[in-house]
């Protein structure tokens, strides 16, 4: 199960998502270095234990390595969900909390997301329309 990133995990992971191609620790160390002050070797090391965790890949270019997310922020965000409701001693209940912190936007979002989940037998095919 995945652990939370932490607060410069979390800004260099937003950046390789949001990019959507491989980076270096240069492109990401110039756009953090906007906010804050921070070493090259910093970004480096954050990078490096990222990808000794699973989270990102990387592939030598030159002298450099590029630097890609191994999955999405999406999968990552219900790798967490997932991860709170299977802790809970009342699973039902816990879902019941959590949807009642949801705005109507996020409600409707997971109503889209049921449906599309229905539409779609065990065998990963659709089922037909009407159904």
């Amino acid at each position: 199960m995945p652990r939370p990133l932490g607060e410069l995990e979390d800004a260099v992971m937003t950046r390789v998502w949001e990019w959507n191609r491989p980076v270096t620790v240069r492109e990401v160390l110039e756009d953090l270095a906007q906010d804050r002050s921070i070493a090259y070797t910093t970004v480096m090391t954050v990078m490096d234990n990222l990808r000794q965790k699973g989270w990102l890949r990387r592939t030598a270019e030159g002298r450099a390595y590029r630097y890609e997310a191994v999955s999405t922020r999406a999968a990552y965000s219900a790798a967490l969900m997932n991860e709170g409701w299977a802790a809970s001693d009342n699973p039902a209940a816990a879902l019941v909390h959590f949807f009642g912190m949801m705005t109507p936007e996020q409600r409707e979002a997971v109503r889209d997301a049921l449906r599309i989940i229905q539409s779609v037998d065990p065998s990963g095919s659709e089922e037909p329309e009407g159904r």
